[in-house]
């Protein structure tokens, strides 16, 4: 699959423009899930949707990008900005594994209150409860919220690295700060 050109024009700007969106607000969310529970379950299957679309828009830009490489001038700028790039997926995988976790877990939360509104006289399916009960401990939601908030910034920050190097690679010497045309 050639993502290099969409529509003739380069198509990593366009996949670039989306992970920047959609990375940070994916952390955020993630964040905001970890913490809360209740939210996480009001976001229902969203979350992990949410933790997809920037995965394969992180593949995708980085993909395109690698094509685009080869089609532009080469400089020390783009050179480091293509050294950076594929450094998000890491992250990208790891919040999207991270928010089918969490979402997990919140699916886990009504079922632990269930137990104690007198349902857990039902016989356990297997091992499930124990897992259930361990998944949905205070240690084991403060693990996965710390997890998230180290993930989440460590994937905004990896976004800045990048597309600050982007854009000096596209802008660094090509525009003037004066007034260009009818001379106003």
């Amino acid at each position: 699959m050639n993502v290099g050109l969409i529509n003739g024009l380069p198509g990593h700007p366009l996949f670039v423009h989306g992970a920047v969106v959609l990375v940070p607000l994916t952390a955020l969310a993630l964040v905001v899930c970890a913490l809360w529970s209740s939210a996480a379950r009001r976001l229902n299957w969203l979350l992990p949707g949410m933790g997809l679309v920037p995965l394969v828009l992180v593949v995708l830009a980085t993909e395109a990008g690698e094509w685009l490489e080869e089609r532009v001038q080469e400089s020390a700028l783009v050179e480091e900005h293509a050294e950076l790039g594929p450094g998000l997926t890491p992250w990208a995988i790891t919040l999207f594994v991270l928010t089918v976790a969490v979402w997990l877990l919140g699916r886990v939360g009504p079922r632990r209150e269930g137990e104690h509104s007198g349902e857990a006289d039902r016989p356990a399916e297997g091992g499930t409860a124990g897992v259930a009960r361990l998944a949905s401990s205070v240690p084991a939601r403060v693990a996965v919220s710390v997890i998230a908030l180290v993930v989440a910034v460590g994937a905004v920050i990896q976004v800045y690295r990048i597309g600050d190097s982007g854009a000096k690679a596209t802008w660094q010497d090509s525009f003037s700060t004066s007034r260009s045309g009818d001379g106003r």
